[in-house]
């Protein structure tokens, strides 16, 4: 019963349409290295959602909250509510060697790195405004977890909330271990920051572009290759041979668009331009219209 994520994990809008665009364009350098920390910091998260699933004391856990509170967002990575507490994790996937510096988080070269205790410390503060305006009294417990095996910190202050890689272990026995009976009221609060989640971050950080810029086609659904031929009623990866039904793959690149272009109008021509090795507009049309509603007739129709 309590092994089950109450809020799962989803890939953010963010790292979505990142994944769209390291397909269809060329990212620079700087940009690139987003990407990949994007998708080496949702890698961590799973991760760690692995470990809180283990867990056998009666809790809710609660995946990658995107909350508000006097006009200030902040995002909790983990959270779990036990019967008295509300422990919330940052979950880092650093790799290498760091050291602690006073208050500064350097790389073993000397590169200052964002100190994950400063975020903690923020979301902490923010989250305590929000239970405290529920009328919640459970305190707030926060970690910082470095999930990657190969992360090592050195002068670590034995003070600081910092959950290292070789103490996780040991770390995770010692919360399976609290004492904890759910009632209505926990069900309640987590039903509560559930619906006060921002599905839509209200900055979102990406690279520059525009239709022109980004290529067109039909990608593989299984290794993102654009070498794809239609047969009969399914498209064919030339490059790994999967195959995918037409109408699937036409409604997951219309899906791509609409994340890309949201502002732009979905229109048989457009998407037709977007797929590109459909030959036929009628067979983008059936598809639009049997997975779409309509709007407007002729050529200023469009779907929703």
């Amino acid at each position: 019963m309590w092994d089950m994520p109450y809020k799962v994990r989803s890939e953010s809008l963010v790292l979505k349409i990142l994944r769209i665009l390291n397909k269809r364009m060329k990212f620079t350098g700087d940009d690139q290295r987003y990407y990949q920390n994007q998708e080496k910091g949702f890698q961590g998260e799973v991760q760690f959602d692995k470990l809180t699933e283990k867990l056998q004391r009666e809790c809710h856990i609660l995946n990658d909250l995107q909350l508000e509170n006097n006009k200030s967002s902040f995002q909790l990575d983990s959270s779990l509510i036990f019967q008295g507490t509300y422990s919330l994790f940052e979950v880092k996937n650093f790799e290498g060697e760091y050291v602690y510096d006073g208050e500064y988080f350097k790389t073993i070269s000397g590169r200052d790195i964002q100190n994950p205790l400063d975020q903690l410390k923020r979301s902490r503060l923010l989250l305590s405004n929000v239970l405290q305006s529920l009328g919640s009294k459970l305190t707030v417990e926060a970690y910082v977890i470095f999930i990657n095996p190969q992360f090592t910190l050195y002068k670590t202050p034995p003070d600081l909330p910092f959950i290292l890689p070789t103490q996780l272990n040991r770390f995770m026995s010692k919360i399976d271990q609290k004492p904890s009976r759910l009632n209505n009221s926990h069900k309640v609060l987590a039903d509560k920051l559930i619906s006060m989640h921002q599905t839509v971050p209200p900055i979102i950080q990406l690279p520059a572009y525009d239709y022109d810029q980004v290529r067109k086609g039909m990608t593989c659904c299984k290794c993102d290759s654009f070498s794809v031929t239609i047969v009969g009623k399914k498209l064919i990866c030339d490059k790994c041979g999967c195959a995918e039904l037409v109408t699937v793959a036409i409604m997951r690149n219309v899906e791509e668009f609409k994340l890309l272009f949201p502002e732009k109008k979905i229109t048989t021509n457009i998407i037709h331009e977007w797929c590109e090795v459909v030959d036929s507009r009628k067979r983008i049309s059936r598809v639009l219209g049997k997975n779409l509603k309509i709007t407007g007739l002729g050529q200023w129709a469009f779907y929703q």
